[in-house]
């Protein structure tokens, strides 16, 4: 049975490549139609928190202070996902944060660490949404409050619950064509490039 790792973080800014560090990750193990597990750190990688991130985030330079180094935080939450199928909420984000601070920390890559994005999903699946904005699908879905929003892990677990959803909502869409095959990852990242109107032959030619 696949598990998938979901994750999220928090950061200085909107891009590595543009000098911002994460100052917070999650991640929660999905597995079987629930949550089995969950990670959560701060990160301490010496970036100073402008005011309007830590207004937003909650995150002060002070608790980073007290947070263990960077480094060490990728290189444990790589070994909590290890072989796991990754998942992020506008996913481009987290990929290019997952990527920058774990070549920081010196891991090699995991070839199982491929991204799905439930931004993209949720565009193609979910039309009727006022937007695709996070707190936006949980109140349209009613999914469970994970507490403050923009801290990790609440938002891991929010997005958790909304893969959940999107994984029930396909089973359903789509009973004749999957059988009895799962929603799994790879269906997904096919899914999330299709075209909205040719999710069907997605996923008929995804069992072929």
């Amino acid at each position: 049975m696949e598990t998938i790792a979901v994750i999220d973080f928090e950061t200085t800014g909107i891009s590595p490549g543009q000098g911002a560090r994460a100052t917070e990750i999650a991640a929660v193990l999905v597995r079987g139609g629930q949550i089995v597990g969950r990670y959560q750190s701060l990160m301490n990688s010496g970036a100073w928190v402008p005011p309007f991130i830590e207004q937003l985030t909650g995150i002060s330079n002070r608790m980073l202070e007290r947070a263990p180094p960077a480094e060490r935080v990728m290189r444990e939450v790589l070994d909590f996902t290890a072989g796991c199928p990754l998942v992020a909420h506008n996913a481009a984000f987290d990929r290019g944060f997952w990527q920058a601070e774990r070549a920081r920390a010196g891991c090699d890559e995991d070839a199982a660490h491929a991204f799905a994005c439930t931004l993209l999903l949720a565009r193609r699946l979910y039309p009727e949404a006022p937007n695709h904005r996070l707190g936006t699908l949980a109140k349209l879905h009613a999914l469970p409050d994970g507490g403050r929003a923009h801290r990790a892990l609440a938002d891991a677990e929010t997005t958790a619950h909304l893969l959940l959803r999107m994984q029930d909502d396909l089973r359903s869409r789509f009973a004749v064509e999957l059988a009895e095959r799962a929603v799994s990852h790879a269906l997904l990242g096919r899914l999330q490039r299709a075209q909205r109107g040719a999710l069907r032959r997605c996923v008929v030619e995804a069992g072929a």
